[in-house]
């Protein structure tokens, strides 16, 4: 490899869509999508979640730092890249089938008004907040915003309310002891403060031209921006099976349980499974326990014709994408997934 960075811009295209856009020299492939409207799957955008991973067809890329878990040796050898931090040394042409013809929404920045907090267990704030009148934020159920702190630190939390439910958005953020954002929510945040926000970010929304059957699996808060899916779901009338599958340590982690349980008498293709790993005996559980990664596939050894939509702890999602195809028969480009890839790039800090 050249040590002087190519001169670039650069063509990307991306099949099967037949997508193309221009990549300055020495920029990454990701942020150039971004910015030009393409819909490129991604989650972290530093390098360590894999989300933005996709199969190199023609061309040259070279990789900024990256953890091995996202994108190992041998995939790269394969000619699987990271969209992220890989930097075009010449056109190239991608594999996505993730990308369509329907341009992203615009991304910006915008404040936005604290309108109430709501603490639904002990570490677990609904935040609602109110965006400018004149200016719409138009998103995607399952997509995120990142508050912009006074530090220029980023705090990433996925909508979690569909858009139809707006103007105002929905946030769960859970409390990260010693996290200088989170703290602040839990102990001096008041009604009417004032938040910088940018977004809508991520690729992590409905792929509404398929009728397969869903498996919408959620962690913690990372039922957040599923909750906004099953709202639009419901708001489009869709006749999809779907079973919400969401695991906490303790019964009260589940904090919106009597909402989901409102949802199933309305929606009928809807099926709920609530699994606890940690419980105690005064918490009398008597539901499901262990993994809930692990009760998908007690319940569904065959995933052959399900999609899935994943969004949790890093090790919930890195080991249901990773199980559900190897051993379950998913095929991959069905796993749609939100890590919250560390505490302070999702949900966290």
């Amino acid at each position: 490899m050249t040590a002087t960075p190519a001169a670039g811009p650069f063509q990307v295209t991306v099949q099967p869509s037949g997508r193309t856009f221009s990549v300055d020299g020495g920029e990454a492939i990701l942020p150039a999508a971004i910015r030009q409207g393409i819909g490129m799957p991604y989650g972290c955008k530093d390098g360590a979640c894999g989300s933005c991973k996709c199969k190199k067809l023609e061309g040259t890329v070279v990789h900024g730092p990256h953890q091995t878990k996202a994108l190992s040796p041998e995939e790269e050898a394969n000619g699987l890249v990271l969209t992220c931090c890989a930097v075009p040394q010449t056109d190239v042409v991608l594999e996505s089938r993730q990308v369509t013809d329907e341009s992203a929404f615009p991304i910006r920045k915008m404040p936005s008004r604290v309108t109430s907090l709501e603490k639904v267990s002990h570490d677990v704030m609904i935040v609602k907040l109110q965006l400018p009148a004149n200016d719409t934020m138009r998103y995607h159920a399952g997509q995120y915003v990142e508050f912009i702190l006074r530090d220029g630190s980023r705090r990433s939390y996925s909508m979690a309310n569909a858009p139809h439910n707006g103007p105002g958005v929905e946030l769960h953020i859970r409390h990260m002891p010693g996290g200088k954002f989170t703290d602040h929510v839990f102990t001096a945040m008041k009604e009417k403060e004032i938040l910088r926000v940018e977004g809508p970010f991520g690729s992590f929304y409905l792929r509404e031209d398929s009728e397969k059957p869903m498996v919408l699996l959620a962690s913690g808060t990372g039922f957040a921006p599923i909750k906004a899916l099953i709202e639009h779901l419901q708001m489009k009338g869709s006749q999809r099976a779907m079973t919400l599958y969401w695991g906490g340590r303790r019964p009260s982690d589940l904090y919106m349980d009597a909402w989901v349980k409102e949802r199933l008498a309305e929606m009928p293709t809807l099926k709920y499974v609530p699994v606890i790993s940690n419980a105690l005996p005064e918490d009398n559980w008597t539901g499901r326990t262990g993994f809930v990664h692990k009760a998908v596939m007690e319940d569904l050894p065959d995933l052959s014709g399900h999609q899935v939509y994943a969004c949790g702890a890093p090790i919930v999602v890195d080991s249901a994408r990773a199980e559900y195809s190897a051993r379950c028969g998913l095929p991959p480009e069905e796993f749609y997934a939100d890590a919250f890839t560390t505490e302070a790039d999702k949900h966290g800090g």
